[in-house]
């Protein structure tokens, strides 16, 4: 068995770790911030959650992160 196949996704009630875009069995998507639990499902109740896209945002107040601007000669 690989360790993929030993990983358990995060169900409902437990706390979010990173942020992003995660999906959960019947394919609901919601955006989700670390700290906050994950949702149940109105009608399955408890369900799994898989990170299907990370969310971050490296331009604070509207300017471009210095990192990316290249270096004059």
């Amino acid at each position: 068995m690989s360790k993929k196949d030993k990983e358990m996704s995060p169900i409902s009630r437990e706390i979010v770790d990173v942020d992003g875009v995660y999906t959960n069995e019947v394919g609901h998507e919601e955006c989700l911030k670390r700290g906050e639990e994950f949702p149940a499902d109105l009608v399955l109740g408890t369900t799994e959650w898989e990170l299907t896209e990370l969310v971050y945002d490296n331009h604070h107040e509207g300017k471009t992160d210095e990192r990316l601007i290249p270096e004059k000669d």
